[in-house]
């Protein structure tokens, strides 16, 4: 129950970025879930081969749902990486509507980028 919060909320961060930056919404609400997904996944197969290399037969005893909350923060910290560089991106590329104002009426090689 509280991984599909988790999930609730992390959607929602991403639909809201998208909103602002008039991106598709539900796609990417549905990659902050995919990349949340994606960091436990690499952290668990990461931990599982260091793990299994430093002291073999670990895994086989290993409880899952604690391997679960290790792996927890860290598909948080690879949606926060995300959202921070979609953000950052976005912002960068976003149009100076001023600057767009200012050049109405002047041609193309008038306009000094």
């Amino acid at each position: 129950m509280l991984g599909l919060i988790l999930l609730y909320w992390i959607g929602k961060y991403f639909y809201k970025l998208a909103e602002e930056y008039l991106k598709s919404k539900w796609g990417f609400a549905i990659l902050g879930i995919v990349v949340y997904y994606a960091g436990t996944f690499a952290f668990g197969i990461t931990f599982g081969i260091i793990a299994e290399i430093t002291n073999p037969g670990l895994i086989e005893g290993f409880n899952e749902t604690l391997l679960g909350l290790i792996a927890l923060p860290f598909g948080i910290l690879s949606c926060y990486l995300l959202y921070k560089y979609l953000e950052k991106t976005w912002e960068k590329n976003k149009p100076n509507p001023n600057k767009l104002i200012d050049e109405i009426g002047k041609s193309s090689d008038q306009i000094i980028s």
